[in-house]
């Protein structure tokens, strides 16, 4: 189970499509150490994210977290490893020893190009030229950081262009993720196939080069024909491998979902009501309305409670723009798969069809360090 901390509503960032409701709610010390005790008490092995708003504006809550699941760990009752999710402003040399000796893995939210336009600071400019040798520092110690990045209607034009020059960053790890909530225009869609057209270019490329690298629209939907057979792995499991826990103690069965009474499934003090947890569970899992019988439903991200929340304010109704978007990226994403497949390259072949690739993958970069 990942138990995410949304440690504050604060940010240092001002970004257009942000859904967190802003505010100066920070999570106590005492909270945090009751999160981790109620995943102590299933034993096992558990996941702390950092979450926000901006986490480092909370240095030394993580700090104090961290010690306390350490001091837990030595027990051997249970087994921790953590994560942080951040805007990459506040990375200084100081946290990132800190990260690399508590091996606390870093994902780096950001948009490419799009940060002088979409990710921008409270004044309106934008942050990329800070956060290029941020990246930098971030990489040189933690070289299989992700990166995550927010398409929007804004920055769709320069969507391709931003992968690469997150790739050029030195990214090998990139995580795309669709502003659902936007107002999409038809417009749009004619924009969004000659993108991924020209990523599908980029992936072939890279891939005949023998650069290791995710990209993960390509990824997950390869992997969604692939492990045709197996597609429960890919989907929402709403509530059930993951929970955000707000800052004023109340849990919610997903990041986005903070907040929303609606969702809240209980709370750090009394704990899950596995009631209404199972209920949103069961809830999410029924088949949507208009997707019964299309031909990809079981690649689609339809499922997605979160997305289906935010762009349509219900968890159970499908935006047309999803439709669409699935519609454009799955034969795109199938065509250079199917080029790489008839034409025996052998790194698509061993990442795609061999379990092990990541662990070989792994031995041999440290081999060639």
């Amino acid at each position: 189970m990942h138990y995410t901390l949304h440690l504050t509503n604060r940010c240092n960032l001002a970004c257009r499509y942000c859904y967190v409701k802003k505010g100066q709610s920070d999570m106590t010390a005492e909270m945090a150490r009751r999160v981790v005790d109620m995943a102590a008490e299933t034993g096992g092995h558990h996941g702390i994210v950092f979450f926000g708003g901006e986490p480092l504006l909370c240095w030394e809550q993580i700090e104090e977290t961290v010690a306390y699941a350490e001091e837990i760990q030595r027990t051997g009752k249970c087994y921790f490893h953590f994560k942080i999710t951040t805007n990459g402003l506040l990375l200084d040399e100081s946290f990132l020893s800190y990260a690399c000796r508590h091996d606390i893995f870093i994902a780096l939210s950001h948009d490419g190009l799009g940060n002088d336009t979409e990710r921008i600071n409270p004044d309106g400019t934008g942050n990329r030229d800070k956060l290029e040798e941020i990246a930098k520092r971030l990489l040189s110690c933690k070289p299989y950081a992700p990166v995550m990045m927010t398409v929007t209607p804004g920055t769709l034009p320069r969507y391709a262009d931003s992968v690469r020059y997150l790739y050029g960053l030195g990214f090998r790890y990139i995580i795309c993720t669709m502003d659902y909530s936007a107002a999409w225009r038809e417009s749009d869609l004619v924009i969004l196939k000659r993108q991924y057209r020209k990523l599908a270019t980029f992936y072939r490329e890279m891939t005949l080069r023998e650069e290791k690298f995710y990209l993960s629209p390509f990824e997950v939907k390869i992997s969604t024909h692939i492990r045709s057979h197996n597609l429960r792995a890919e989907r929402c499991e709403l509530g059930k491998k993951q929970i955000s826990v707000a800052p004023d103690g109340k849990i919610y069965p997903c990041v986005q979902l903070v907040g929303d009474p609606m969702f809240c499934i209980g709370d750090i003090w009394l704990g899950i009501d596995e009631e209404a947890r199972e209920a949103l569970y069961l809830l999410n899992e029924r088949e949507k309305e208009g997707c019964e019988r299309c031909a990809i439903r079981s690649r689609c991200n339809h499922y997605c409670a979160c997305l289906n929340k935010s762009a349509t304010g219900d968890i159970t109704k499908v935006s047309p723009f999803l439709c669409a978007h699935e519609r454009i990226l799955v034969p795109i994403a199938d065509g250079v798969a199917e080029r790489l497949y008839r034409g025996r390259n052998a790194l698509f072949i061993q990442k795609q069809y061999n379990d092990m690739f990541p662990l070989i993958s792994l031995a041999e970069d440290k081999t060639v360090r």
